[in-house]
Formats: C-alpha cells, structure tokens, sequence
C-alpha cells in the first residue's frame, strides 16, 4: 500500500510520487482563475520571504511607495483605495509604520476628522534600502518572460480585472 505526503496510505494504495494526477477543469475560466490564483500563490510567497528582513509585510511596502509618489500628505482613506491589494485595518497598518517611525500622521487643518500621512526620512531611508533588491527579486519572479511578454501579461490582467476594480480607479 502506498502512502501519502505524511506517509498514510493514499486510496488508490500508491505513493504519492507515483500518483499521476491529471488536471481536469469545469471550464476554460475555471482552468485561468485557478492559473492566476497559483500563480499568485507563488509570486507572494517570494514576495513575503522578501519583505521579511526588513520588517516589512507587502503592504505596508506598498503604503510608503504611495506616500513616497506624492508631493504632500495622504488622506487615510485615500491610501486605502490606492492600495494594490484591500487593507481591512488601514488604521492598524498605519500605526505599525508610525511606530517603525517610516509614517507621520497629523490631523488635517481643513478637515479636522480627516487624518494625514507623509513619509519620514526614515521612510524614505528604507525604501531606498529595498530599491536594489527588490528589482532583483521581481526578476527572480517574472524575469524569465520577454517584454513582450510581460507586456501582454499586463494587458491581459488588466483587462480580465477592469470589471471588477472600483468607479475612478486608476488601475
């Protein structure tokens, strides 16, 4: 009798490696959704072991990028709506950066009940830290693709979630 990844015997009384497991699909959207799932299952596992020694989760990176791309500070709300990947606690993620000293936040003068995030030159200091090797790994990610390639993947993606983004986003 075989076993499985754990070494329990598997049904079929094989072991795993000697399994063939064919793929089968409900639909050709069903075969590209689980594809883009996969494939993103891969990419942010590299992503995150990345991130890691900086203190940093993928996120969070994604929060400085944005305040380091504009010229004054961010409302709150607008950092949550411009993020690559939803934010269920923006205010906790934003409290983590404040007391890593990277973000700075202040109430509005206009809008008293608007808050305000800028970047400090510790934010700064390590997003430059990470420019190098980050380039690095997002070869290690795609960079086996050419341009032209990467650049219908891009148009691709975009197209498959143009649908599905918000009124006015800027995707």
């Amino acid at each position: 009798m075989g076993s499985s990844d754990w070494g329990l015997p598997t049904e079929s009384g094989m072991w795993q490696d000697e399994m063939v497991v064919k793929r089968k699909f409900d639909s050709l959207s069903q075969e590209a959704y689980l594809s883009i799932w996969r494939t993103y299952d891969r990419l942010k596992a590299i992503e995150e072991r990345f991130f890691a020694p900086f203190g940093l989760t993928p996120q969070q990176y994604n929060v400085l990028r944005l305040l380091q791309g504009s010229e004054s500070s961010v409302p709150t709300l607008t950092i949550a709506t411009r993020l690559v990947s939803r934010a269920p606690d923006i205010t906790r993620m934003l409290d983590r950066l404040e007391q890593d000293g990277y973000v700075l936040r202040t109430r509005s003068q206009e809008d008293r009940r608007a808050v305000l995030v800028s970047l400090t030159p510790e934010g700064h200091k390590i997003l430059g830290e990470i420019e190098a090797p980050l380039e690095a790994m997002h070869a290690d990610q795609i960079g086996h693709l050419s341009q032209k390639e990467l650049r219908q993947l891009c148009e691709l993606l975009s197209k498959a979630r143009k649908p599905h983004e918000p009124e006015g986003s800027n995707w």
